[in-house]
C-alpha cells in the first residue's frame, strides 16, 4: 500500500485550526525550512488507516500466541479510566494534584505487595530500560558498600533474550551458564562462577522454557552467599502472580512489563512501562522521588543523594501506569492469582493437544509458556520453524516466537494467555495439527506460506541489515 506521503496531494488540507492561543515565536527562533507534512483530506486519512488497520493483525483479530511478550487482551474499562480529564490532561509540572498522587501511591503500594519489594520507581519506559534502571541499583550498592570489583553479572541461558544486552549496557560483564539437563539452573555451575567478582544473578521464573525453577531458593541463597544481588526480570510473571512473589524467593529487585502482566498495550513503538521495584536495602539508590501520604494529603518527597538520578523525564508514562492500576483494582485480590492459574491452565491444554504429534523440549506441566522442538521435522520433510510460523498466518492467527529460547533447535514457543477460550485453543491445535500432516504431505506448499496474508515473504534480513527509517521524497 502507498505511505502517508505517497497519498499527499500539494495544496489538500483536512481542517482549519483554530486560533493560536499562545505568543509567537520570534523570527530568530523559527524553522528555515517548512515542515515537509503530508496534505491529505479528512477522508483520505481515514481511508489511509483504515487500510493500515486492515493489514495490521492485533490480539482483537484472533489468537496471538507470542510466548514471552503475554499479548494478552487489553480490557477497555482500562483506556476510560486513563482517559479521564484529569489523568488525560494533567500536565506532568503539575505535582500538588492529589488524584494523580494517590494513584502513584496506591500503584506502588499494590504492585510491591504483588512482587514483595519495599519500594517502586514507575520512571523506566520500557522493560529493557527498566533492565538497566535495576543494573544501575546493584552497580550502585556495590560501589557504594566498598566492592567496585564486584562486575560481573551471571546470565543463564533460558534466561529472557534483553539480558545480556541490559548488562552490557551497564557496564557488567556478563557470565554465561548452561542450563542442567531439566531446563533449570546448573546449581553446580552457578557455585562455580560465584565469586569475589560477582555482582549478581538477572533470572527470569518461570525460565523462557516455561519451568518454574525448583532450586529457586537455592539459587538466591548462593549468589548471596558469595556477596552479589539477585535480579528478578518480570517477563513471565504473568503465571505466578498472587501465587508466588520474587522478593520471598530471594530476589532483591524487579522490573515489570505491565504490557505483559498489566494488560497495557504493547508494540508499535509504545507506549511502554518498566517499573522497578526493589528490596529496601536498594530503595535510596531509586531514580527519582516516590509519593508518600502524610495523614490525608499526598506528597512528592525529596530525591535521595544516594539516587542512581533520574532515568526518563517527569514521572515515567504515567497513563500506562494507570491503566496497569486500573487492570489491578478491577480484578483485586481473588482475580490476580486467577488470571495466573488460568494461563497456565491454557498452556497446558493447548501443549496437551499438541505433545503427541510434535515434540515438546521438556515434557510434563508447563506454566504458561512451552516449547516445541521442530528439528526432527525439518530432518525428515524440510520444514523448518519459520515455514510453520508463516503457515499459521493463513489460519487467522499469529505465529508463535520463534527460535527462541537460542538453546533449543527449530523453537516455537507458544503461550495462549489466560483470555483465550477453549474454543479458540482447540480452533489453534487444530490447525498446528493440519500444518504438521503437509509438512509431510506438501512441504513445497508450506515453505511458500503465507498464501493468504497481505506480504508474503518479505526480505527480513534485508530489511534488519538496510532499514528505510524515513521516507525519501528524492525518491
Amino acid at each position: 500500500m502507498k505511505t502517508v506521503f505517497e497519498r499527499s496531494v500539494p495544496g489538500r488540507h483536512c481542517t482549519i485550526l483554530p486560533a493560536c492561543d499562545v505568543p509567537e515565536r520570534k523570527p530568530e527562533e523559527t524553522r528555515t525550512a517548512p515542515l515537509r507534512l503530508p496534505e491529505l483530506s479528512e477522508t483520505d486519512l481515514s481511508r489511509h488507516y483504515t487500510e493500515l488497520a486492515g493489514q495490521t493483525f492485533g490480539v482483537n483479530d484472533g489468537f496471538y500466541p507470542l510466548g514471552s511478550c503475554t499479548m494478552k487482551y487489553n480490557p477497555k474499562i482500562n483506556e476510560e479510566i486513563a482517559g479521564l480529564e484529569g489523568f488525560a490532561k494533567i500536565h506532568p509540572t503539575q505535582e500538588n494534584a492529589q488524584g494523580c498522587l494517590k494513584a502513584i501511591y496506591l500503584a506502588e503500594k499494590y504492585f510491591t505487595e504483588i512482587t514483595g519489594m519495599d519500594a517502586m520507581t514507575f520512571e523506566p519506559a520500557a522493560g529493557a530500560h527498566g533492565e538497566l534502571t535495576g543494573l544501575m541499583l546493584i552497580k550502585r550498592y556495590h560501589e557504594l558498600t566498598g566492592h567496585p570489583e564486584r562486575n560481573e553479572i551471571i546470565v543463564p541461558d533460558t534466561a529472557h533474550g534483553t539480558n545480556p544486552a541490559s548488562s552490557s549496557m551497564c557496564g557488567f560483564k556478563v557470565i554465561n551458564i548452561a542450563s542442567a539437563e531439566d531446563g533449570c539452573v546448573d546449581l553446580e555451575k552457578l557455585e562455580a562462577v560465584c565469586g569475589e567478582h560477582t555482582a549478581g544473578l538477572m533470572l527470569t521464573n518461570p525460565n523462557t522454557l516455561g519451568i518454574f525453577d525448583k532450586n529457586i531458593l537455592d539459587i538466591t541463597r548462593i549468589v548471596h552467599k558469595a556477596g552479589g544481588l539477585c535480579y528478578y526480570d518480570g517477563a513471565n510473571l504473568n503465571p505466578v502472580m498472587g501465587i508466588a512473589r520474587p522478593g520471598d524467593m530471594g530476589f532483591d529487585c524487579i522490573h515489570l512489563n505491565l504490557h505483559k502482566s498489566f494488560s497495557t498495550p504493547h508494540g508499535g513503538g509504545g507506549p511502554g512501562s518498566g517499573p522497578v521495584g526493589c528490596k529496601a536495602l536498594l530503595a535510596d539508590y531509586l531514580p527519582g522521588r516516590r509519593v508518600v501520604k502524610d495523614g490525608d494529603v499526598y506528597r512528592y518527597t525529596e530525591e535521595k543523594p544516594e539516587s542512581i538520578g533520574k532515568v526518563r523525564s517527569f514521572h515515567g508514562n504515567f497513563l500506562v501506569m494507570i491503566k496497569a492500576l486500573t487492570y489491578v483494582l478491577t480484578l483485586g485480590k481473588e482475580g490476580i492469582p486467577e488470571v495466573a492459574k488460568n494461563a497456565v491452565l491454557n498452556a497446558n491444554y493447548i501443549k496437551s493437544l499438541l505433545e503427541d504429534t510434535y515434540d515438546v523440549f521438556r515434557k510434563g506441566t508447563c506454566m504458561h509458556e512451552f516449547v516445541l522442538t521442530l528439528e526432527r521435522l525439518k530432518k525428515e520433510t524440510g520444514v523448518s520453524a519459520l515455514d510453520v510460523a508463516k503457515a499459521l498466518q493463513d489460519y487467522d492467527m499469529h505465529p508463535p516466537t520463534m527460535y527462541f529460547p537460542i538453546n533449543v533447535h527449530e523453537a516455537l514457543m507458544i503461550e495462549p494467555t489466560e483470555t483465550e477460550s477453549k474454543e479458540t485453543l482447540d480452533k489453534a491445535a487444530a490447525a498446528y495439527l493440519e500444518i504438521y500432516r503437509k509438512a509431510y504431505e506438501d512441504p513445497e506448499y508450506l515453505h511458500n506460506a503465507p498464501h493468504r496474508s497481505p506480504i508474503g515473504r518479505p526480505d527480513e534480513v534485508g530489511a534488519a541489515r538496510h532499514p528505510k527509517v524515513k521516507y525519501d521524497f528524492e525518491g
